[in-house]
């Protein structure tokens, strides 16, 4: 397979651009193959840069090459390839909508325009020349494109004169709104020590703080979504941003009971929703002893448990007096 002559000169043209040894691979090759559309009867001038997902990039590469990645593998490919070339700036991600989130099924990745030209030299006399033209560029390239990505990031402000930035698309969008809408208002004074990104798991992260409160979490344990201290009562909001992905039911409220037992801070259990239809799909799945926040109302609260409004539940002591902000 790997003495395919476009894969090993694909293999010395990942070298030569830079990538990091982890990517001088028979893998990503042939992804970076797949984003040129070479297949083994094309000369490099042919090259072309359609607009591709990873489940199309396997499928181009079993049908042209007989390599047949499992389904398993879908992620290694976006995460050790992909995602390797987007932050190199030999390939885009969402060209077409910059604003598409990023576990959307409909996100694909296109091979940059310059380097689409370099790439057609490749076997000529100018070859040479050109990759160290095009190396000369690299670093201005990059940041640009590094400054397109930060502008279509969704800024969420935690404290004064400092804000993080998550992925864009609605389950971001809702986080932005637990954290700017929903804690002032229920959570006044609260401090934030967890924010999830669906680019990346640990978006904001005080561990530290979570620390102190009793709680080390296992990296594998399935965090909430946001997570929230109110030190005035002592609670530890566990909160769940729901868009597609299903609310604290039973399951869900057990596994969070068993990831923050060591919690020395009450625990509340809370589910956000953007507006009350996405609620309505959900709604017979809620677990009680819970909360129910939805976006699009941010002024109220849906109790999930008759013995009080909100706060940690006690099933020794279901009748203690509600302490509401």
């Amino acid at each position: 397979m790997s003495e395919h002559k476009h894969i090993a000169t694909t293999l010395r043209i990942l070298a030569e651009l830079g990538l990091p040894r982890a990517q001088q691979n028979e893998r990503s090759a042939l992804c970076l193959l797949a984003l040129l559309d070479l297949a083994p009867d094309k000369r490099w001038t042919q090259a072309v840069r359609p607009l591709v997902g990873i489940t199309p990039i396997m499928d181009w590469v079993r049908l042209h090459y007989g390599k047949d990645y499992a389904p398993n593998t879908r992620e290694t490919i976006r995460r050790q390839s992909m995602h390797q070339f987007v932050a190199a700036g030999i390939a885009r991600y969402n060209p077409d909508s910059p604003a598409r989130p990023v576990n959307s099924p409909k996100a694909v990745y296109q091979i940059e325009e310059e380097t689409l030209m370099l790439l057609r030299t490749q076997g000529t006399k100018n070859w040479k020349a050109d990759l160290s033209a095009y190396l000369a560029r690299r670093k201005t390239l990059t940041e640009r494109y590094a400054h397109e990505r930060e502008l279509n990031l969704v800024p969420v402000k935690i404290a004064p004169r400092k804000k993080i930035r998550l992925s864009p698309g609605e389950h971001s969008d809702l986080i932005k709104a637990i954290v700017e809408e929903f804690a002032p208002r229920f959570v006044p004074g609260g401090t934030l020590i967890y924010a999830g990104d669906t680019g990346e798991k640990w978006g904001y992260f005080d561990a530290p703080l979570l620390k102190g409160l009793g709680v080390s979490v296992d990296p594998h344990g399935k965090m909430p979504d946001v997570i929230l201290h109110y030190p005035r009562e002592d609670w530890l909001l566990l909160i769940e941003a729901v868009t597609s992905h299903g609310p604290v039911d039973g399951k869900r409220h057990a596994e969070l009971k068993r990831l923050f037992a060591d919690s020395s801070s009450g625990l509340v259990y809370v589910t956000a929703f953007p507006n009350r239809a996405v609620m309505a799909r959900h709604l017979g799945n809620i677990a009680w002893e819970t909360e129910v926040w939805v976006a699009d109302a941010p002024s109220h609260l849906i109790h999930f448990n008759g013995s009080r409004f909100l706060g940690p539940y006690n099933p020794e002591n279901s009748a203690v007096k509600t302490r509401h902000p």
